[in-house]
Formats: structure tokens, sequence, C-alpha cells
């Protein structure tokens, strides 16, 4: 009787124990960021990298950041233990000069439940002494390189506040890898998405534009790219659209006091 009360307490140790090593766990590549020098009026992003080194998948139920300014993005299915994800910050430095601090907490049913991603750098005002900086020739060739397939896009007739998509090719044709840590238009009316902020030298990647223009006639707007290519810092596409009310046609014209619809 004593022989079977050990078994059954070694089962329930056993079973206790491998309970506790049941968990999701998110091993993240790094936890702070440092965007350096960023110049005011663009959005400095960044993709926190990280893998679930647990046994059990991991679901992410919140991102919280700690200001207005920064806006959160992530991986929303299950990572799978083995798998990776990311949590992005983008950070909206317009009208905020100086040196910035914040942090973003990420909750979910991993091992610990919480964890704190930190994003820092400093913010001068466009055209200042401070982002203008004199590199060495040998520094310059070993710079990442934007490259576009294409500059421009006209978008044609739009409806006036309709979303609409554009997709440009970047390729880094540099040497080093290339970081893009945001876009920077006046109208502050284009949002981008990219599957990594971070491209291989030799590598391309998709760049997703969504405008939208509340401004009605004909707009064009200069998208400049905040990037580490230290040879052409300022690379800049062009959009353009007739905004317009309505996209809505008239199918009727008046004759005397009646109405005729077109033939």
């Amino acid at each position: 009787m004593k022989v079977i009360r050990l078994l059954l307490f070694g089962i329930c140790l056993l079973f206790i124990q491998n309970f506790s090593w049941a968990q999701g766990i998110l091993k993240f590549e790094k936890e702070t960021h440092e965007f350096g020098i960023i110049a005011e009026g663009g959005q400095a992003t960044y993709q926190f990298k990280f893998k679930n080194t647990g046994n059990q998948p991991v679901v992410i139920s919140n991102v919280q950041p700690s200001c207005g300014c920064t806006t959160p993005d992530w991986t929303k299915e299950p990572i799978l233990p083995g798998k990776s994800g990311m949590v992005k910050a983008v950070y909206n430095s317009a009208g905020r000069p100086g040196a910035f601090h914040k942090s973003i907490t990420v909750t979910s049913n991993a091992a610990p439940p919480t964890q704190a991603l930190f994003i820092q750098g400093t913010v001068a005002e466009a055209g200042s002494v401070a982002v203008r900086t004199t590199y060495t020739p040998a520094q310059k060739v070993n710079s990442p390189r934007l490259f576009l397939a294409k500059n421009n896009h006209d978008f044609g007739k739009l409806e006036l506040g309709q979303k609409a998509n554009a997709t440009f090719i970047i390729k880094n044709t540099g040497k080093q890898p290339l970081i893009i840590q945001g876009l920077k238009s006046p109208c502050n009316c284009i949002n981008y998405r990219i599957p990594t902020s971070e491209i291989a030298p030799g590598k391309e990647e998709n760049l997703e534009l969504t405008y939208t223009q509340r401004l009605l006639g004909e707009q064009t707007e200069r998208v400049s790219f905040i990037t580490n290519d230290i040879v052409s810092s300022e690379t800049t596409l062009t959009l353009k659209a007739k905004v317009v009310e309505s996209l809505n046609t008239i199918s009727i014209i008046k004759e005397s006091s009646a109405a005729v619809p077109f033939k």
C-alpha cells in the first residue's frame, strides 16, 4: 500500500512538473532600439523580431505604447513553438523635437505574461545642423543604398477621402542592411506597410502605400524615406491624384424641361 502511494505521488509530481514546463516563451532579438537622429515630421518605424522558444503556442493579446505618439502593430495569429513573429512600433515625430524614450508593453500568454520594449532617439528640426553629417568615402562605399524601381505613381481620379493603394519595389543595392525607419510627407495623409524594416544587401521588398487625400483638386505629394542610407538619405517618390467630390457619374441631361438618358 505504501509503495502504491509513493508511486501515485511520483506520478502527480511528474505531471505537475511537466505542466509547469508547458509554456510559450517570447525571445526578442533585442528589447531596445536606438533610432539615432531623425528629422522632424516623419514616422520612424522599427520591428522587434522574436521567436517562441517555449513548447506551447503564444498569442499576443495586446500591445500598449506609453503614449499616443507611438502606434503599434504585431503578429496576430498564434506563434507556434520554434516560429517567429514581430512587434512593430511607429513613432510620429511631427511636432516633437528633442530626445524621446518610449516604452511598448507586450501582453501575451507567454512566460512572463508582460514584456517591455523600448524605442529612443532624438528628433531634430528639419534642415538643422544635427541631421547633416559628413561621412568618409569609405563609409559611403559601404553604406546601404535604397533603389526604387519607380519613383512616381498617378492614382488618376479619386473621391474625396477615398483610400487608394500603390505598391513600390525597394531594393538594397548597397553593402550593409538597409533599415527603413519611416516616411514623411507634408500632408500626413500617407500610411505604409512593408514586410520587414531591414532589407539585406541585394534583396528587395514590396512597400505598400495607402493614400487618403482630403483636399479637392489636382494633388501632388512628395514622400521622403527615412533610412540609414547615408548617400541618398532623402530619396523621394511622387504621388499624384485628381480629387473630386464624388465619382458617381450623372447619367441624364436636361433637354428643355425633360430629363433624357444618355444613349
